[in-house]
């Protein structure tokens, strides 16, 4: 017996909102260790990178990056000064989109894998950490 088709018709891409809700989920089920030091961090979600971060990336194009980690890492020091603007993970709901439709995994594990990646840049994190910190959350 085979599955019903599914009416696709009437489904929308995923809004901004959606991937905003799909990182604060990730963020939840991510190990407790690991969710404290993102104390401060903030989590934006943007179409695309602006042009002033793609130049400042060497982006081709401007779905050349899924995230972003903005500030001063807790690798460098973590300390932060007056004036100087807070931690932020910027998520880009187009690309990431656009890297979904490509691939073989669900868009909640993409935006996980791109949180915890862009994160992990602020603690100084080797990837092999952050490949833990995943299979932790995915447990």
């Amino acid at each position: 017996m085979s599955d019903p088709v599914q009416d696709w018709s009437e489904i929308r891409a995923p809004s901004l909102d959606d991937v905003e809700i799909l990182a604060r989920d990730a963020l939840a089920r991510l190990p407790a260790r690991f969710r404290a030091l993102c104390d401060g961090v903030t989590i934006h979600v943007e179409d695309f990178p602006d042009d002033a971060t793609l130049r400042d990336m060497d982006c081709e194009t401007e779905f050349d990056l899924l995230g972003l980690f903005r500030g001063i890492g807790l690798a460098q020091g973590g300390e932060t000064v007056t004036g100087q603007m807070h931690n932020r993970v910027w998520l880009y709901r187009r690309p990431l989109l656009d890297y979904w439709a490509e691939h073989e995994e669900s868009l909640g594990h993409l935006v996980s894998h791109v949180l915890v990646h862009e994160i992990g840049h602020h603690m100084g994190l080797s990837d092999d950490d952050m490949a833990a910190i995943e299979a932790a959350a995915d447990s």
